[in-house]
């Protein structure tokens, strides 16, 4: 019988969680607290890798977490056109987004950090998927940014919830889209010396 490894998820993101849990990981989940906007002026995929890592140190100075516990950080931002889209937060900026995106292709850059507790000692990488977007129109967009979904998720869209009708296809880890890697957190988890089963729960 493996030992259970606790995985603590520095992240807010209830897709995330969500994601993790239909994966059979129940992680402890610890909101990090990060301004996100720090980092502005970085490349999308470096930008997104060095917020994750932000997110998981803050999380894993606290002294309140367990001894051997795995402390996960994630960020994700839509690169179109070079640059680094997060969260538009305001409606007005959804639509110019969706607008600009509409019948188009990006790319989903995530960065996720995993780090030991006890030992201290760090694995982290980005993960890319491509997305292509329908060709949706404007009475389309103004009532998909009428329902608030797309104001708190990077690149102003989900894939899994209502604006999954406007993604036409992907070229990738589907899972890296909603927003954690399972392919390349297991990956990250076998660098650390650790079995991706030890952390299902039991």
């Amino acid at each position: 019988m493996l030992f259970v490894v606790l995985l603590v998820l520095a992240s807010a993101s209830p897709a995330r969680l969500q994601t993790l849990r239909n994966a059979g990981v129940e992680p402890v989940v610890i909101v990090s607290g990060v301004d996100e906007s720090q980092l502005d002026g970085l490349p999308p995929a470096e930008l997104a890798l060095q917020l994750a890592e932000l997110k998981c140190a803050a999380v894993a100075a606290r002294d309140d977490l367990p001894e051997d516990a795995l402390v996960l950080g994630c960020d994700s931002v839509l690169e179109l056109d070079g640059e680094a889209l997060g969260k538009p937060l305001e409606p007005s900026e959804a639509e110019r987004r969706w607008k600009a995106m509409r019948g188009r292709t990006g790319v989903l850059r995530t960065g996720h950090c995993l780090r030991e507790t006890a030992s201290g000692r760090v694995a982290a990488a980005t993960a890319s998927t491509t997305v292509h977007f329908a060709e949706v129109s404007d009475a389309e967009i103004a009532a998909y940014v009428a329902t608030g979904e797309p104001l708190h998720v990077a690149g102003a869209f989900t894939v899994d919830g209502l604006g999954g009708a406007f993604v036409t296809g992907i070229e990738g880890d589907h899972h890296n889209v909603v927003g954690v890697s399972l392919p390349l957190v297991r990956e990250l988890v076998a660098e650390l010396g650790r079995e991706w089963t030890s952390l299902w729960s039991r």
